[in-house]
């Protein structure tokens, strides 16, 4: 799973995400090994079903929260990362897992489920920019700068789920763990009965959140760790003190909401609540009156009362998707501006119909394959977040 990472430039990133060109430096690319529908085809929507049913409980399609309508209909299950590669894990019968989200998510999906399951994903260039902000041989020298430091052994890494499998299996590796945006604190928690420290994986935001909001930390005790700069731009001195070790890194939808979108929508909008994710920024959550996971996010709209007004700092996808299901409240997007996750929108139907079809023929297309040392760490990594207490009642969190 290892790569050599090579640095885009910001036109190449910018035509990647657009859904143009391919990552030459990754595994990922957007070609397909045969015919891919046209997005115009009018018979998209009976061809997946007719190839869905064809192979009946052989396949099981996961659809995460934030893909597209047109995908998510055709989902066995939907819900988050974690759930779904639970999900995955729980049908061994399936022959295939159909993997509507992103490239971590299907390599999780792989490391939980059986070597007789085949994970696909309808188009390899679905990625996700935070994951790619850290990167294995980056991790690792890191890791050196804190072994010359001598704090290497009183550091405990943890990374979040939106990660690699590679650098889960370095956590695995290093005696950490892998946590959500739900159980986050309980991980923490865990961490530091281990050791003094955290390097914390790759959401700077999501570690900075929960150390200071959920645990009492201050933003002095937390540094911001640059893979780009000697020594991660920090003085010794700085890493010896600091307690939380932040990766610099960040979800490219969740870090575009501002204190100035809270703001705005309180002047516009007398009454709102705002509600968002702790993966956005420590001033938009601090302004926030609630915070929690995609999970967290559905529950707490459903049990709002009628006539209620919204503000939801999330990927549009699901907040159009509440919207549309909630229509006795006021369901809004928390910026002006539009912005779905781009990389998660690669899968389209077309993609989907092509992955279904090929599988109908006979052809495993787009296989998702982790290998077994990176595997085996990994899910050290992933099996210590499960045994931390409570680790099925993920508790919401609200500021």
């Amino acid at each position: 799973m290892t790569s050599t990472w090579v640095e885009p430039s910001n036109t190449a990133t910018a035509l990647l995400l657009l859904g143009r060109g391919s990552d030459p430096a990754t595994e990922r690319g957007v070609e397909c090994p045969g015919d891919l529908p046209a997005p115009s085809d009018p018979d998209l929507v009976a061809r997946a079903a007719a190839a869905k049913a064809a192979l009946g409980t052989k396949v099981f399609v996961l659809g995460h929260h934030y893909q597209r309508d047109e995908v998510i209909q055709f989902a066995d299950v939907t819900g988050d990362s974690f759930k779904l590669a639970r999900e995955a894990a729980a049908r061994p019968d399936a022959e295939y897992i159909v993997f509507c989200g992103v490239h971590f998510m299907a390599e999780s999906a792989d490391i939980l489920t059986s070597d007789a399951q085949k994970v696909i994903l309808p188009d390899l260039a679905a990625g996700c920019s935070m994951a790619d902000m850290a990167v294995l041989s980056q991790v690792e020298k890191a890791w050196d700068v804190l072994t010359d430091l001598g704090v290497a052994q009183d550091t405990v890494p943890v990374t979040y789920m939106n990660s690699s499998a590679d650098i889960k299996g370095f956590v695995g590796r290093h005696g950490g763990v892998v946590c959500t945006s739900s159980n986050a604190k309980r991980a923490l928690d865990w961490a530091f009965e281990q050791g003094s420290k955290v390097l914390f994986l790759p959401d700077q935001h999501l570690g900075r959140n929960t150390a200071v909001l959920e645990m009492g930390f201050s933003l002095d005790d937390c540094v911001l760790y640059d893979p780009h700069k000697p020594n991660g731009g920090l003085t010794p001195e700085q890493l010896r003190d600091a307690k939380m070790i932040l990766w610099r890194g960040h979800c490219s939808v969740h870090g575009r909401f501002t204190l100035d979108s809270v703001n705005d929508v309180r002047e516009r909008v007398p009454g709102v609540n705002v509600l968002v994710h702790p993966e956005c920024r420590h001033e938009v959550v601090t302004a926030a009156d609630y915070v929690g996971s995609t999970e967290y996010i559905i529950k707490t709209i459903g049990a709002a009362p009628a006539g209620s007004a919204w503000a939801v700092g999330t990927e549009l996808n699901l907040v159009r998707r509440l919207a549309l299901a909630h229509p006795d409240k006021q369901i809004m997007f928390l910026d002006r501006a539009v912005c779905y996750c781009s990389t998660m929108n690669r899968i389209d139907l077309p993609h989907l119909v092509w992955a279904l079809e090929e599988l109908v023929a006979g052809r495993v297309v787009n296989q998702i394959t982790v290998d077994p040392d990176t595997a085996h760490h990994a899910r050290v990594a992933l099996d210590q977040m499960l045994a931390l207490p409570g680790a099925d009642t993920p508790p919401p969190t609200t500021v």
